[in-house]
This record gives C-alpha cells, structure tokens and sequence, in this order.
C-alpha cells in the first residue's frame, strides 16, 4: 500500500526513491529490496497516484513502470520532466529498441527492461544517483562561458543566449561532459560510459536521442548544429571555433 500523504517523514541523508508500478507484487519486492539497501521507499500505483506524491515531498530518483492504467509511464515521465530534473528510470517488458528510444525522447534517465537482476537495479541506481550528486565534482570550473552557452556546475543551470534551459540530469551530463573534451571528439562508448556507466549494447541510439534532445534545446537551429558536432562513424564533439569560449 502506498504512504499517506499526510504521514510521509522528513529524512535527513538518505535517497527518497519513488516506485511507481501497478503491479502488487512487484511493487513489494523492489520496496524490500531498496529499503535493505538504505533507501527511503515510497510507492504508487499508477501515474496520477505518483504525481500527488511528487507534489508532497522531493524525491531523489523515480522508478517508474511503463504499462501502467490510468496514466502510463510514458505520460509519467513527460510530466515529471515538465516539474523537476529528478532522474527518472523507466522499466519494461516492452521491446526494448523501441521503448528506450520514445523513453529517453520523453526525459527518462535510464532504462532497465524485465526481467532484470535486483543486483542490476542496485547498480544503475547507485550509479545514477553518484552521477547526479557530483557533477559539480567533475567540472574544472564552477561557470563556463562557450559563445552562448553559459554552463553552471555548482548549480547544475545551463543559460542559452541569456535564457534558462531545463535540462534533465542526463542532459546536463552529456553537456558537462562534451565541453570538458570540447574540440576533442568522443566515441558514442566513450559518452555512454560517462553518462551510464557502462558501454551498452545500445549505446548508439540512447547517446543518439539524448544529443538530438539537447540540439533541440541549445542549438539556433537543430537541424544544422553549430555546437554539437556529428563525426561521422565515431561520434559527436563540442565545437568551441568561432564561438569566442572562455573560462570564468
């Protein structure tokens, strides 16, 4: 059964993870095993009943099942993006190609498709969350200044020819991660063992929709990119020419 609203605690030092899952079952067994693990555990049935949650308490990550009634994970994913940057990780038995690619189109973090290990989920979790928590850590700078582009690696804000651009956690870090090697090209593997932390089967197509999102939200004009750069058969870099970059 999910929490009351009017009882959820206040807990200081431990990751508030929201399950989001219609079925019974499923939802116990991925409380249990996250609560043993020293996670904060609270879940929710369905997508209307998550998104009332969401609106009580900050959560550091959502762990959302696609095939949902009332409101599937999709739609889940799409509205929580719209409120938060929280890292959202979507999971199903659905085709796996597929799902990712609308998944990651819709703002989700990481995908995890059934059956699944509990031993993966605590990987990918634990890496998802260390990932989020130091980003600050891996920058060289705390603000950096690319011609239009003003990254904020204290703050985790990202400003585009002066205005705010909600960008998720793993958007952030490809970002982060293509200004730090900017000039230098990195290979999708490279990129995906950076965002992920491991080199995925189909690094290709996740590292492919998580740059087409991020074109959409920085470039001038998406379809001929000045900024993130496609090398053909090996990857994308960021291009600092004639863009006047600098350091603060």
């Amino acid at each position: 059964m999910s929490p009351q609203l009017k009882q959820l605690p206040k807990v200081q030092q431990q990751a508030a993870i929201l399950v989001v899952d219609n079925e019974a079952a499923f939802r116990r067994l991925l409380h249990m095993a996250l609560q043993r693990l020293g996670y904060l555990v609270y879940t929710a049935t369905n997508g209307v009943e998550a998104l009332k949650l969401f609106a009580q308490m900050p959560f550091d990550l959502v762990f959302i099942d696609i095939m949902m009634p009332e409101m599937d994970g999709y739609t889940l994913c799409a509205e929580l993006r719209k409120r938060s940057i929280v890292p959202i990780v979507l999971v199903s038995a659905l085709n796996q190609t597929e799902a990712i690619a609308r998944g990651f189109t819709l703002g989700a973090d990481d995908f995890i498709a059934k059956p699944f290990y509990l031993s993966e989920v605590e990987v990918r979790l634990r890496a998802l969350l260390r990932r989020t928590a130091c980003l600050p850590e891996r920058a060289n700078a705390p603000l950096n200044v690319y011609g239009d582009i003003v990254l904020n690696n204290t703050t985790h804000e990202v400003y585009i020819r002066g205005d705010w651009v909600h960008l998720s956690p793993t958007e952030f870090l490809l970002l982060a991660c293509l200004l730090q090697r900017s000039e230098h090209p990195l290979s999708k593997n490279e990129l995906a063992q950076s965002i992920w932390g491991q080199t995925l089967n189909d690094a290709t197509s996740l590292v492919a929709v998580t740059i087409r999102r991020l074109r959409e939200k920085i470039e001038p004009n998406p379809s001929k990119p000045v900024y993130l750069l496609t090398i053909r058969g090996f990857g994308y870099k960021f291009n600092t020419s004639g863009a006047g970059s600098m350091n603060l």
